[in-house]
């Protein structure tokens, strides 16, 4: 069993930047690729960015493309996710996803779909004020 867990959310201004955490835990040995959805209110949960297990390959919705970066952390299998001129739209729960038995994240299109995920956090919330 792996356990994933979010940290880094908040309230912040419109224009305002956010760094997000993720930590997979409780399996010995390998490293995983991950991703960060998110869902507001109201609308199905959504890709945002993901990353390979040896940190290659990113990729990222377009709507945060070009205003946010996903990075591997120095720990194993932690991720961080900055987010910056953030808009009232980017108000949603962020959700940190490992892919531990999935497929590799070759190009876009899986690694945007929710299934090539194994486990899940419990989500961090992420409000923008205008």
């Amino acid at each position: 069993q792996v356990q994933v867990a979010e940290s880094g959310g908040g309230l912040v201004q419109a224009g305002g930047s956010l760094r997000l955490s993720c930590a997979a835990s409780g399996r010995t040995g390998g490293r995983y690729s991950m991703g960060w959805f998110r869902q507001a209110p109201g609308k199905e949960r959504e890709f945002v960015a993901a990353i390979t297990w040896s940190g290659d390959k990113t990729f990222y919705e377009n709507s945060v493309k070009g205003r946010s970066t996903i990075s591997r952390g120095n720990a194993e299998n932690t991720v961080h996710l900055q987010l910056n001129s953030l808009k009232p739209e980017d108000t949603a729960v962020y959700y940190c996803t490992a892919a531990v038995y999935g497929p590799a994240l070759t190009e876009y299109n899986v690694a945007s779909q929710a299934r090539t995920y194994d486990y899940w956090g419990q989500g961090t919330q992420v409000t923008v004020s205008s």
